[in-house]
């Protein structure tokens, strides 16, 4: 179940999640949030 979280990130960060967004979106028919990309660089992390 997914919770709501607010967090703080640098520009920078936020730029190369949109670029790695973007590629996610290129290479999917179907839409690519924010918070599913971001959950998914952080499951990768954390593992």
């Amino acid at each position: 179940m997914a919770k709501r979280t607010t967090i703080m990130l640098e520009d920078d960060i936020i730029k190369k999640i949109r670029i790695i967004q973007a590629n996610m979106i290129k290479h999917s028919v179907e839409s690519v949030s924010f918070s599913s990309v971001v959950n998914q660089i952080l499951q990768k992390a954390l593992k």
